[in-house]
């Protein structure tokens, strides 16, 4: 069994970026017997999920295909599709580090035990890796997963976030940028550093190729004091700088920094001017209260306070921007001012992941579906408080 996924492995290490999916194939066929593979994708609005490997796949393949598979996106486990007559299709999750990226078909002549699922399980995470790896020195998969074409803005703002979801043993945390294809200024960012979470959500002031611009200028500024070993009062401030000096404050970003200690639960905070933060506990969906700092860049040498709060295990987290919350279609009153809160309620059962998508979905919705008017974002958070590592 070892020696089966160790091959499909060393396959992976050896082949060019762009032809991961080709060198799975082969060596699945070889280790597992597998009669036929395909890689699905998901694409950016996560509304669906597309082949790389057979992207002519006649229609009715593809629909077959594609519901099961996103049974197995959403559920994140191995899924079976047998018949009584034909080989048996088993679905694996793509899934490196928590970010979800799409799903493994394998086809198989007769329905495998559970050594063989095993294995599949192994080499479908190997290959998820390797395709993460990948992502920066190919565009294969990129293509694979827009479905239009995206502004320049919005290639700016996709290449410029860490992920879309990432799992700890202390926490599970997602995000999503819409509208899609053109978003412009709003974005999220994160990274994990021993029992430090730093996390930051950015409301972007204006539209298109500018914001998209000045959203990145402070977000690697931010990463700048980070990665210097600097907190967050560091990195709000030499943002905040660094944005002033280029635009001497005609020019300014809304944004949220929060710090998680994974060990306790406590949560340090700069709020610029931020996006909006809210608590689900239960059923319960209450505002977390702290104070409001002026905006990274409105004025030269702005210093900045820290404030705290406390996580208890089961609390999920939402922080939305300006795009979210104040969303006011004709004749209706802001999304955020009470069916937002509805929204986030109905995601209690559903993982970050999913939770992200439901909240858009919803705001789609009470647009009556047609475009938003303003950028969104939306980060969910949920706490399961410490945990010992090798415990899940």
């Amino acid at each position: 069994m070892v020696d089966g996924a160790d091959a499909v492995s060393r396959a992976l290490r050896e082949a060019p970026p762009d032809q991961l999916a080709e060198a799975a194939d082969r060596a699945i066929r070889s280790a597992l017997g597998a009669v036929r593979t395909d890689v699905f994708v998901a694409d950016y609005r996560i509304s669906g999920l597309w082949p790389v490997l057979d992207p002519d796949l006649p229609a009715a393949g593809f629909l077959a295909c594609h519901t099961v598979a996103q049974r197995c996106f959403s559920s994140q486990q191995p899924v079976h599709d047998i018949t009584d007559e034909g080989p048996c299709r088993l679905y694996l999750p793509l899934t490196a580090w928590g970010e979800r990226l799409g799903v493994l078909l394998i086809e198989l002549p007769s329905a495998p035990g559970p050594a063989v699922t095993g294995r599949a399980t192994e080499i479908a995470g190997a290959l998820a890796l390797a395709m993460r790896a990948a992502d920066r020195v190919t565009d294969r998969y990129r293509r694979a997963r827009r479905r239009e074409r995206l502004s320049m803005a919005a290639e700016m703002q996709w290449d410029l976030l860490p992920g879309r979801s990432v799992s700890h043993h202390a926490f599970h945390l997602a995000g999503q940028l819409e509208p899609a294809y053109t978003v412009g200024g709003d974005h999220f960012d994160w990274s994990l550093d021993g029992d430090r979470l730093t996390l930051t959500v950015l409301n972007g002031e204006g539209s298109g190729l500018a914001a998209s611009m000045l959203t990145a200028v402070t977000v690697n500024a931010m990463r700048n004091a980070r990665r210097s070993g600097g907190g967050l009062v560091e990195q709000a401030e030499l943002a905040s700088d660094t944005v002033f000096y280029q635009h001497r404050g005609h020019r300014y970003v809304a944004t949220l920094l929060l710090e998680v200690d994974t060990r306790t639960g406590r949560v340090r905070v700069v709020d610029a001017g931020s996006p909006h933060l809210l608590r689900l506990r239960g059923a319960v969906v209450e505002p977390v209260k702290v104070e409001q700092q002026m905006p990274l860049g409105m004025f030269a040498e702005t210093r900045y306070e820290l404030q705290e709060f406390q996580l208890e295990p089961g609390d999920r987290v939402f922080v939305v921007s300006d795009g979210v919350w104040a969303a006011e279609p004709p004749g209706q009153e802001p999304y955020g001012q009470r069916a937002m809160a509805r929204s986030l309620r109905a995601t209690r059962l559903q993982p970050p992941t999913e939770a992200v998508g439901t909240v858009m979905r919803e705001l789609h919705a009470y647009h009556a579906d047609s475009d938003l008017r303003d950028d969104a974002v939306v980060v969910c958070l949920d706490w399961h408080g410490p945990r010992e590592r090798n415990g899940g």
